[in-house]
């Protein structure tokens, strides 16, 4: 029975205060004073004082205090995928998508990328250097300042690039680079050890 509840709630969009307790495993309590006090964004029923809690919310806010977020992502990792070779995109979508660790998403632009690491929150960014819009070391350092994406690592591929650049873009926070054309074996060795799966 608690399994079933498990999946009823890993598949909802909107929380009750109660049900986010429940995930998060703390009294209800707990979870109207964060939202009270701006901690958890959400929203009211009109007409009631019922609190909501969209899911992306209650992700970010679990991420950020380190509570495992299993129960909503069932258990896999998400991973954006960001560049704009078609054929790398749908490479990678073939093979991280059949691969039941991950929960993957993409995008082509660096603005798209923005917008879907805001809303996605992904544990892995697989970041190509040259996009039509921006960089990766603009998006690395976008991603580092945000304190909810504290915990997203990004592995950086690219073809045209220098020593003196890798340096640059590990100092932006790239937590790894890998050069094209790139063996799939050695990408998924290296998304396995950034994600200690």
């Amino acid at each position: 029975m608690a399994s079933q509840e498990q999946t009823n709630l890993a598949d909802k969009q909107v929380f009750t205060t109660g049900e986010a307790a429940e995930i998060c495993k703390v009294s209800q309590q707990t979870i109207i004073r964060c939202f009270d006090s701006g901690r958890i964004q959400g929203f009211r029923v009109p007409g009631s004082r019922f609190r909501r809690i969209p899911r992306d919310e209650m992700i970010r806010f679990m991420s950020s205090n380190s509570i495992p977020t299993d129960v909503l992502t069932g258990g896999k990792k998400r991973i954006l995928i960001v560049d704009d070779d078609p054929d790398i995109i749908e490479l990678l979508q073939e093979v991280l998508g059949h691969d039941e660790r991950f929960d993957t998403q993409c995008a082509t632009t660096g603005y798209d990328a923005g917008v879907q690491t805001e809303s996605f929150r992904p544990d892995l960014i697989i970041l190509d250097y040259m996009l039509p819009d921006i960089n990766g070391n603009i998006m690395c350092r976008t991603v580092r300042q945000n304190q909810r994406l504290s915990h997203t690592k990004i592995i950086i591929v690219s073809g045209l690039i220098n020593q003196n650049q890798v340096d640059e873009l590990l100092q932006e926070g790239a937590d790894d680079f890998l050069q094209k054309p790139f063996r799939i074996e050695e990408l998924l060795q290296r998304i396995a050890v950034l994600l200690q799966i």
